[in-house]
């Protein structure tokens, strides 16, 4: 369907250059080439005063390539003549309302940036060029007409793309993100009072109120936040349990330290934080009696969850990182001469070796982190709120667990593997493509330089495409 759609836009911008003489066209392309620094800077200034798009566009690098990636556009929109090929600039506009729809930029501001782009390049137009009224007029209709359908083809990109993202981020909500709903219930159930276990043990040796185990900290808090919250959107239990953990950590912790310095009202205190784990544990209850495992979106022979779900999961987590000021990072892991696993045992020892491999992989995650097959051997986790010195160290406590542990194969046989992983941390980039590049590119380093190894990316090792 993009495809048609690409090429009845081809016809319409054809169609359009057909409709002016070559003096005007030339006109507007030399005016375009020439002034492209002060359009773009006339487009850079106005989004910039725009409290919504400032929050998009004023990361550094994005501002860095925005100017430049700018002038490229004014002038390239307008090079083409009426018998160019024009697949490459087309490819370019669609490439760049998909980009729109993965960073979630909101249309109106992208028609907006248009509006104020065609205002400026009129006025430059009437102030910068000795026109007559017909020749002006003329120019400025061009000029018009081909941002318009520029505009077009990216909003048709952004729609498609925006749709599919929206499917997916359904779809996603409703598997719940667990392996199985019975099993996930009795993990969180366990790790929420895994924690209420260890708060009061704290408690009773007098740890102070600063040092306190955070509901919000914990291995099921973790989850509710980055998994819970998403799965159950909407449903009223979800909101019970945040306002609850929200009145523990922020409410009810920090007061019991100076509770028990006055000596009374300490037991006042301990009642009401079981009564808030209670209601945490009977909301938590409700909402898995909810839910209902749907199989779409998980790979058939790990469980893991599959590419389908990985716009989703990636565009969450930036939002949430640029909101709440934490970082995440990105595992690119290939299992190291896994052709040769197949090759020598065949294709059923080869299926062991990833079902074991994500075993391992989802034993080793916390609560909050996310697990993907993304086909063959190559597998993704999403660590979430992590800093640049525990990222690493899991990243290596992940290969350590795979060498020093052989797989188990059919009738007692054992194979001893390694992985290679490519470790890349956000840099509050709000396209989450750049850090999958960068692990990417850390990955093939890693095999480049002998595999069984983490390499770091650098944040300047993946374009922004």
């Amino acid at each position: 369907m993009l495809r048609l759609s690409a090429a009845q836009l081809e016809q319409d911008w054809r169609a359009i250059l057909g409709d002016f003489t070559c003096d005007t066209l030339g006109l507007v392309r030399s005016f375009a080439v020439q002034y492209q620094r002060e359009l773009a800077n006339h487009f850079y200034d106005e989004m910039l005063a725009d409290p919504v798009a400032s929050r998009l566009i004023s990361h550094d690098q994005v501002k860095s390539r925005l100017h430049d990636s700018m002038m490229k556009w004014v002038a390239g929109v307008f090079l083409p003549g009426p018998k160019d090929d024009l697949r490459d600039q087309i490819a370019r506009l669609v490439q760049i309302g998909e980009v729109h729809a993965r960073i979630d930029v909101p249309v109106h501001l992208v028609l907006r940036g248009a509006r104020k782009l065609k205002d400026g390049f009129s006025i430059m137009l009437r102030d910068g060029a000795s026109l007559g009224t017909g020749d002006a007029i003329d120019a400025v209709r061009l000029m018009s007409s081909v941002i318009d359908l520029a505009m077009e083809m990216m909003s048709f990109a952004y729609s498609s793309s925006h749709d599919r993202n929206s499917r997916a981020e359904e779809a996603y909500r409703l598997t719940a993100v667990v392996q199985n709903v019975a099993a996930e219930q009795e993990r969180q159930r366990a790790a929420l009072l895994d924690w209420e276990n260890v708060l009061m043990f704290e408690l009773a040796v007098n740890t102070a109120a600063c040092d306190l185990p955070r509901v919000h900290a914990s291995e099921f808090g973790m989850w509710f936040r980055h998994k819970g919250m998403p799965a159950f959107e909407g449903a009223a239990e979800s909101q019970v349990i945040l306002q609850a953990m929200n009145d523990v950590d922020g409410m009810l912790l920090p007061t019991l330290e100076a509770a028990s310095e006055s000596g009374s009202g300490r037991p006042k205190h301990l009642r009401m934080l079981r009564m808030l784990t209670s209601s945490i544990g009977f909301n938590l209850d409700l909402l898995f009696k909810q839910a209902n495992e749907l199989e779409s979106g998980r790979d058939v022979l790990t469980r893991l969850l599959n590419r389908k779900f990985l716009p989703v999961v990636m565009s969450k987590e930036v939002k949430y990182a640029r909101q709440r000021g934490t970082n995440f990072a990105v595992l690119a892991i290939d299992i190291d001469y896994f052709k040769d696993v197949n090759d020598s045992y065949g294709h059923e020892a080869g299926d062991l070796v990833l079902q074991e491999l994500a075993t391992r992989l989802i034993n080793a995650s916390r609560g909050g982190d996310y697990t993907f097959r993304l086909g063959g051997e190559e597998f993704l986790m999403v660590l979430v709120d992590v800093t640049a010195e525990n990222g690493r160290h899991a990243a290596e406590k992940l290969r350590c667990l795979v060498e020093e542990a052989p797989f188990s194969l059919r009738h007692g046989v054992t194979l001893s593997l390694t992985i290679s992983i490519g470790l890349a941390f956000n840099d509050g980039h709000p396209d989450y493509q750049r850090t999958m590049n960068q692990a990417d590119e850390a990955l093939y380093e890693a095999k480049r330089s002998g595999r069984n190894c983490v390499v770091v990316a650098s944040p300047a090792a993946a374009p922004l495409h």
